[in-house]
């Protein structure tokens, strides 16, 4: 697999303090229901809460990466801030104009400077068109005439994402799947846009040629000064790619910091699970202890969320106050949010309360080892279970395998 590039840490950027440019997107509770309906009238029984209360600011020139398990709402919050879907609340601005609940008419003029990068390089490409027709249709759709001509700028566009530009007349299934996502790439970036939200851009590509298509998303910002917003669910690609990360957890951002304190000093005990199942390609760390956590059970129903923080049934930590009372998204240290009671690295937010009896229970610590049969886990006091059971005998919720 080829080298990933380092990612360089984008400017510092602040907000509306003064300390720095205005946030290029800001999103403030943002919600989506979808409504399930039962009957000939179609009558309203429910709603899968996929979204619900998201706040968060996208600045200039950074790439702000998403994390969270399948299921947890990261692609319906890319469709939302591109207004691919029509939010049920809240407030989406872009460059200090509200667009949440924009007409198809006004938005167009705005299509320009928010593109996406779809998932499937094999679903988003429309096979009868061919390459040329693919990339021009931006320029047709927002009655764009580039200089030099259509087919001149599609060409250059080819050449720019690493394909040649005499493929202007194949169709889509000549290509492999990394070269069908450059195309969607190039198509992205036809209108010169100044947001690109990317949803799991590598996730349907070959190991092999996933940090290919990440290093060409890398030197495509630094050369257009793009801002990116990348969903993925493999840790790896985030770190590298990404200047600041949000995790999330069945609809809520649960934790939000820049790379380096999140990946260091997880404060959140849903990010500690997660980095815990990180592995870890390191031939000098053969045979060392690795403790990983195993959250049992499977993620709550999004049509009925648990009461409080949606964490709780699942967290080693869980008090009386986890299940009644939903915590905020605070600002704990410098740059890094975390909505819990009882946080890691970090003072607790609730002292005094006692854990509850099946919380314990709910998590279990196992210690691998390559070079001989595991030892009996050391468990932190705060994750310390009774009596551990054996690895292959618990539900493994495989708090890595955050597919969507």
């Amino acid at each position: 697999m080829t080298e990933l590039n380092k990612k360089t840490p984008a400017p510092a950027a602040a907000g509306s303090d003064g300390s720095g440019p205005e946030p290029l997107l800001k999103v403030d509770g943002l919600v989506k229901h979808f409504p399930i309906t039962k009957g000939v009238l179609k009558r309203k029984v429910g709603a899968v809460q996929a979204v619900d209360g998201l706040t968060f600011d996208v600045r200039p020139g950074e790439t702000l990466g998403v994390v969270g398990e399948s299921g947890c709402g990261k692609s319906t919050m890319g469709r939302l801030v591109t207004r691919l879907l029509e939010p049920t609340g809240g407030k989406v601005e872009f460059q200090g104009r509200d667009i949440t609940h924009l007409s198809a008419g006004r938005l167009r003029p705005m299509r320009r400077d928010i593109q996406m990068i779809f998932q499937d390089p094999y679903g988003s490409l429309n096979p009868r068109h061919t390459v040329g027709g693919i990339v021009s249709t931006p320029f047709r759709l927002q009655g764009v005439k580039p200089e030099g001509g259509v087919k001149a700028e599609v060409q250059r566009l080819l050449e720019l994402v690493g394909l040649n530009p005499e493929h202007y007349n194949r169709y889509p299934h000549e290509f492999s799947g990394g070269q069908r996502q450059r195309i969607g790439i190039a198509r992205a970036l036809a209108l010169k846009p100044k947001l690109v939200v990317a949803d799991e851009p590598v996730s349907a590509l070959d190991v092999s040629i996933q940090a290919q298509v990440v290093n060409l998303l890398d030197d495509l910002q630094d050369e257009l000064g793009l801002t990116y917003m990348i969903i993925a669910h493999d840790l790896s690609v985030i770190r590298h790619v990404s200047d600041r990360i949000a995790v999330m957890y069945l609809g809520k951002i649960v934790e939000l910091a820049d790379r380096k304190s999140l990946y260091e000093a997880p404060m959140h005990p849903y990010t500690k699970a997660l980095m815990s199942a990180v592995p870890v390609p390191d031939p000098r760390r053969r045979g060392a202890k690795s403790d990983r956590i195993l959250l049992k059970g499977d993620v709550p129903s999004p049509i009925s969320p648990p009461a409080g923080c949606r964490f709780h049934t699942r967290c080693w930590k869980a008090t009386e106050i986890c299940g009644t009372t939903e915590p905020p998204l605070l600002q704990l240290k410098t740059g890094h949010q975390v909505a819990c009671h009882h946080p890691e690295n970090a003072p607790d937010q609730a002292p005094g309360e006692q854990v509850l009896a099946g919380a314990r229970e709910a998590v279990e610590l196992v210690t691998v080892t390559k070079a001989e049969p595991s030892d009996p886990a050391e468990v932190p006091e705060s994750a310390k279970a009774p009596e551990p059971e054996e690895a292959t005998d618990a539900p493994d919720a495989a708090p890595d395998s955050t597919k969507e």
